[in-house]
């Protein structure tokens, strides 16, 4: 089994995915449209796919952007598993005909997650509590036609959907389960005017508290990334 991983930039690459695979002895190839890796045409070849995020907005006229959008169409309609990360999980929205709108409030640091009452929530995300993710996102996901909510938050209502009838390998996340130690520091740290420009939002914490947070958050969150990865491959596993 090889995993096609779709990075948009350098700053957002892998991380603890890849962490995650090597462990299991999955192999995995890095397609970085920023590095000048063209996203392949096909699907063909691949037994599973991942679609990280990015800065841009989904709904930029990028060409990686619509190649990637083409590629999750292609793998949602072969079953071919597939996972998308914040600007991943609005990819695989708008592949599926749903908007991507400013988020009602943005969501930047460590935010509480609710878990929906539901069997195919639980399938993923085990029982329906409140949880801590690491957000980083503006803009947010409508729902596509057919699919099935599974978490939300107080700032953003929909956080995850899986497309398709219960069971699907298919998961949109809004928030990034993939961050570990390293990324989050190098994020923390970096400057940003437009995070600079929100900061006094209740739902945006500025570095220091993210990093903070960190020593409280994020193994729970890895192991969070553990469930829904294992869910995500167990059709190739």
């Amino acid at each position: 089994m090889t995993v096609l991983i779709l990075q948009h930039q350098h700053a957002d690459g892998p991380a603890w995915l890849a962490t995650w695979l090597r462990a299991r002895g999955v192999a995995f190839e890095v397609r970085n449209s920023e590095a000048g890796q063209a996203f392949p045409e096909r699907i063909d070849g691949w037994q599973a796919l991942a679609v990280l995020g990015g800065e841009m907005s989904a709904n930029e006229e990028r060409p990686s952007l619509r190649r990637a959008e083409d590629l999750i169409r292609q793998a949602l309609a072969r079953g071919v598993p597939t996972l998308g990360h914040c600007l991943g999980g609005q990819l695989m929205a708008r592949a599926l005909g749903a908007r991507i709108v400013p988020s009602p409030a943005p969501e930047i640091g460590w935010q509480p997650l609710q878990v929906a009452d539901d069997a195919e929530a639980r399938t993923w995300f085990g029982d329906p509590v409140e949880r801590v993710v690491f957000q980083w996102h503006y803009e947010a996901f409508e729902l596509p036609p057919g699919a099935r909510a599974l978490a939300g938050s107080a700032a953003c209502a929909h956080q995850a959907f899986t497309p398709g009838p219960p069971g699907s390998p298919h998961l949109a996340l809004q928030f990034h389960v993939e961050v570990d130690e390293e990324k989050l520091l190098r994020w923390s740290h970096a400057e940003d005017p437009r995070h600079d420009a929100v900061r006094q939002q209740p739902t945006v914490q500025d570095g220091a508290t993210m990093r903070r947070l960190m020593r409280r958050h994020l193994a729970r969150q890895q192991g969070l990334a553990d469930r829904l990865y294992t869910r995500w491959l167990s059709p190739v596993g």
